[in-house]
């Protein structure tokens, strides 16, 4: 799983080149998902944090989720300057290599801890008396801390890419590997290694976790609240829609631009490498669904909201004149 953010910037030199609509493209809707992601993750985590006396390992999901997101938030302004700028990068090389890698771990970080919020949901749902036993606060955060060290590890070659300077424009680029060409049959593997471990294997996962829990709700006889019940169907349909608008996409265009190297004409190409580029800002946005899923699917989490809002009233109700 590396090179993941750069599969766009793989163009044929006899084309056209994109850099114009890449430079409306990219500054904004990384500044749109920018503002999103910090207010929507921040605020979340703000009330994560606050009420961890509740916690719970749904809870340790999305609190890894929102750190996660804000990681890779925090990054596109430094994206977003860069192609403003036509490809220009002056934050340094670390940067340059952190920018990358934390864009890199948001995605496939997003994936899994999704995945493992599936899992919980689907062991409360469909094994209630089971899920006693196999779920726990300790078991959550032994489980966040594989993934982190899993994706984190997968996606070290990005730490070794760094910054450049392009021998024809002299200017200083980031994100953007100087030779390609030279290891495509490399990235393709690397593509379906990414593609099938980070992708398509926690897509199936969750599937069968939302089968079996649209089952169990249409056809068991469980006595699950009216409030449990919409709280597991919020969390499917967020899910879902995380999924087939960021990751479906991306994955699935990501792959064919790869092959679609030298054997179209470039207005073919052309359009594919624009494609590219709207399907990957598609899936910075999946920090934008996780404070929808924290939201509507989160156990009390608006209750939570209501109940924080009401203590940080009251020293101001106590010093009301009514009072004295």
């Amino acid at each position: 799983m590396s090179l993941t953010t750069s599969w766009e910037n793989i163009t044929d030199s006899l084309c056209p080149s994109i850099d114009d609509f890449r430079s409306e493209v990219y500054p904004t809707i990384y500044s749109i998902v920018t503002v999103l992601g910090l207010l929507g993750n921040g605020f979340a985590l703000i009330i994560l944090i606050r009420t961890l006396h509740e916690c719970s390992a749904f809870h340790i999901y999305m609190l890894n989720l929102a750190v996660s997101d804000l990681l890779c938030v925090s990054t596109l302004p430094l994206r977003a300057i860069y192609y403003f700028r036509k490809g220009q990068w002056e934050y340094g090389d670390f940067l340059c290599r952190f920018s990358s890698y934390a864009l890199y771990v948001n995605l496939y970080c997003s994936i899994f801890f999704m995945m493992a919020v599936s899992c919980t949901r689907f062991l409360a749902i469909v094994f209630p008396v089971q899920n006693l036993r196999l779920v726990s606060v300790r078991k959550a955060c032994t489980v966040c801390i594989c993934i982190w060290v899993f994706i984190c590890l997968t996606g070290s070659p990005f730490l070794m890419q760094g910054i450049h300077v392009d021998p024809i424009t002299n200017k200083t680029k980031c994100f953007e590997p100087p030779d390609v060409e030279r290891d495509i049959n490399k990235l393709i593997i690397l593509n379906y290694f990414s593609v099938v471990v980070g992708f398509a294997i926690p897509f199936l996962i969750i599937l069968l976790c939302y089968a079996g829990i649209i089952y169990t709700l249409l056809f068991s006889s469980t006595t699950m609240s009216k409030s449990n019940r919409t709280k597991a169907v919020s969390m499917i349909v967020i899910v879902m829609l995380a999924f087939f608008i960021s990751f479906m996409p991306y994955h699935i265009q990501r792959t064919i631009h790869l092959h679609s190297m030298g054997h179209y004409n470039c207005d073919d190409i052309v359009s594919i490498q624009k494609s590219v580029v709207v399907t990957l800002c598609l899936a910075a946005s999946n920090s934008c669904f996780d404070p929808m899923l924290y939201f509507f699917s989160g156990a009390n989490f608006r209750h939570k909201i209501f109940t924080l809002s009401r203590k940080s009233q009251r020293p101001l109700s106590a010093r009301s004149p009514l009072k004295s």
